[in-house]
């Protein structure tokens, strides 16, 4: 993860070698800070030490890959903590399931090698959104699953059964004009909650078919791997999975405006995805 001009001179500012307590720069401050009351010229030469001394460590290309190795170890530790919440609000039996999928994934670049070049980590960062899509749909499918299980009126007969016996009620010519309204009206309310219902359980058939075919296409990008000793080939099979799943992502996003939020990374998908294997949740 490369950093910015900012992020080297505040890394720069508080830097300190190893065994320090105090960083370097920090004392010189303070000592110049110091002489200044008594020789207020040393405050102009502090501040040009200061100048001088961000300059030449904000431009040492070594201490620039110091820093982007621990901005990049900083976002892998984000991304696992954010990884093992999604992963413990799962069921056992999705835990499992996705475990699986992470398996693959590690599985199709450790087939290529164990060197980590550009190639590697391009392929290692879009089979991390991979992942991150389908946990996603765990989570949005367990979301809907609840509401359906919500359905159920507590043991009361089926919708469908009582709308019907609601419209053979209904039928009755010798019903009074205030009742005749009530059920007309409870009609209408469980015709309603019978499209919500069927609506649900379609989203949920559709989940199922992506996770389905998520896991399938991570089979076949590892089926190619294996194959080719090409890099780039199975690159571009990734890209392609990648790009078709653009269409799932926005209709993920919808269905968190009318189930609520599923997950915050929805928009930001993990800096570095293949992370040490996460820990079933007991």
């Amino acid at each position: 993860m490369k950093a910015g001009l900012w992020d080297y001179v505040r890394a720069a500012f508080s830097a300190r070698p190893v065994g320090m307590f105090i960083p370097p720069n920090w004392i010189g401050l303070g000592l110049f800070a110091f002489l200044g009351l008594l020789t207020p010229g040393f405050w102009l030469l502090g501040a040009g030490f200061e100048l001088a001394y961000l300059y030449l460590l904000v431009t040492n290309s070594r201490f620039q890959r110091l820093v982007d190795a621990l901005r990049l170890t900083q976002a892998q530790r984000r991304w696992q903590g954010q990884l093992d919440a999604a992963v413990g609000r799962l069921s056992p039996s999705d835990r499992e399931r996705f475990s699986r999928l992470q398996d693959r994934c590690r599985s199709i670049l450790e087939q290529q090698g164990g060197d980590a070049g550009a190639g590697l980590k391009a392929q290692a960062e879009s089979l991390g959104r991979l992942m991150w899509i389908y946990i996603t749909l765990m989570l949005t499918r367990q979301s809907i699953m609840r509401i359906l299980s919500e359905m159920s009126d507590g043991g009361r007969s089926p919708l469908d059964s009582r709308l019907e016996a609601l419209q053979k009620r209904l039928k009755d010519t010798t019903l009074g004009d205030d009742l005749r309204k009530s059920l007309t009206s409870q009609v209408q309310i469980l015709q309603q909650r019978l499209e919500k219902k069927k609506e649900a359980t379609d989203k949920i058939a559709f989940l199922d078919a992506e996770l389905s075919r998520i896991q399938d296409q991570a089979e076949l990008i590892r089926e190619q791997a294996v194959l080719t000793t090409d890099p780039e080939v199975v690159s571009q099979r990734i890209d392609q999975v990648s790009a078709t799943l653009g269409s799932t992502t926005q209709w993920l996003r919808d269905q968190q405006q009318i189930y609520g939020k599923v997950e915050d990374l929805m928009l930001d998908p993990p800096p570095v995805p293949m992370a040490d294997k996460v820990q079933e949740t007991k």
